[in-house]
């Protein structure tokens, strides 16, 4: 008799052979790869702009910190657009413009010209992660299939191929500006060649005409728990590489690497999360994701070598790799609140919390020291664990 590992392992793969057979969702996978694949390639780079420009991590915080004001100014807009011209169009446009977007802080000579790209990036960026999931959603609906982790493991294995990329190009001496301008050239590309399988995505649409949702407590509930699984994902994307260079005093090609360990956790866990979320259940792997988030990020603070930095990232990878699907998905369930409203208010406060968190522990590090940014990462995660036990799931 089989075992149930067994039945569950063979469950996992024919999801993703079910998975990467249908063209339109192996097309919208490879819309959230592009876009962290643009992130692992950026991010990689954010030592470079420090450098470059003198900044404190402070100034740097300060900086970063416009991306997530660019999302939430965005934010009334991106439901009207996704409704004016459907999931698919919006996913193309915003990924269009938000490929094209980091070439203006790559380039940047000043901080108020690094503010001001990073705030377009944030602007786009959020029209494409709410059309990008409201995509998967109309797909799930219409083929009575669940896609959701899977296509968030498709945007974690962008960013490990983005930033494992970036790391070897870096160990070559490529300029940061030519390595972008080919990343985005690349990507629209791509994308461009997706157009015809993405527009045949079935438009859902709601009978609901508003963009955000009432603050229910239910959906709080959802938000707080998504914000400070964000926060973890954001400080591994925009600091792993400084805590490696600065902290463990890794070379800059292994500081590339922390970002990609943690990525690769992350994609495992959701390539694998449609199959074992119906069995391990909601709320266990909430409380055990973030427990498991925080003992990467203390091995990580406690022993600081480049080794052991790196097996923190890839366990707060494992830590935080089922929230976003999970949480995704419980928006759209909320009682007395429209699917499609709750999904973008959802998506949208916890892709702030993703940008957020990084000027967070910028101004941290600047007053404190890295190191306690990290441990504050930490007890975030323990919170949104504990909180996770009130969740409606």
């Amino acid at each position: 008799m089989d075992s149930p590992y067994s039945l569950r392992r063979f469950a996992v793969l024919r999801s993703l052979s079910s998975f990467f057979y249908n063209p339109m969702t192996r097309a919208v996978g490879l819309v959230f790869a592009a876009d962290s694949f643009l992130f692992g390639s950026w991010v990689a780079r954010i030592p470079f702009i420090k450098y470059q420009l003198g900044l404190n991590d402070a100034q740097l915080g300060l900086a970063l910190f416009a991306m997530p004001i660019g999302s939430i100014l965005m934010n009334p807009f991106t439901g009207r657009i996704i409704r004016a011209i459907g999931s698919a169009n919006a996913s193309l446009l915003g990924g269009i413009l938000f490929f094209l977007s980091v070439l203006l802080p790559i380039h940047a000579g000043t901080l108020g010209v690094l503010t001001a790209g990073l705030f377009f990036m944030g602007i786009f960026t959020a029209l494409l992660n709410v059309a990008m999931n409201t995509a998967v959603t109309n797909i799930e609906r219409e083929q009575n299939i669940r896609i959701m982790s899977t296509c968030h493991g498709m945007w974690s294995l962008g960013g490990m191929f983005g930033s494992a990329l970036a790391g070897l190009l870096i160990w070559a001496n490529i300029p940061a500006n030519y390595h972008m301008i080919g990343v985005a050239i690349f990507l629209v590309s791509s994308l461009l060649l997706l157009k015809d399988q993405l527009t045949s995505i079935p438009e859902i649409r709601q009978a609901d005409g508003s963009s955000l949702a009432k603050p229910t407590p239910e959906l709080l509930i959802l938000i707080f728990i998504g914000i400070t699984i964000s926060v973890g994902e954001g400080l591994a994307f925009d600091w792993s590489a400084i805590y490696l260079r600065e902290v463990s005093h890794a070379t800059a090609s292994v500081s590339a690497l922390g970002f990609a360990f943690f990525a690769f956790a992350m994609t495992l866990g959701r390539f694998i999360g449609d199959s074992f979320i119906p069995h391990i259940g909601e709320k266990r792997l909430l409380l055990f994701g973030g427990i498991l988030g925080a003992l990467g990020l203390s091995l990580a603070v406690l022993i600081p070598a480049p080794s052991i930095v790196l097996l923190g990232f890839l366990l707060l990878g494992f830590g935080c790799s089922l929230g976003a699907p999970i949480l995704y998905a419980a928006s759209m369930r909320l009682p007395h609140t429209a699917p499609a409203a709750g999904l973008a208010t959802y998506a949208t406060f916890s892709f702030v919390g993703f940008m957020a968190g990084p000027p967070m522990v910028g101004f941290v590090a600047e007053a404190f020291g890295l190191s306690y940014g990290l441990v504050l990462v930490g007890l975030l995660l323990v919170l949104g664990s504990v909180v996770s036990r009130w969740a409606r799931l």
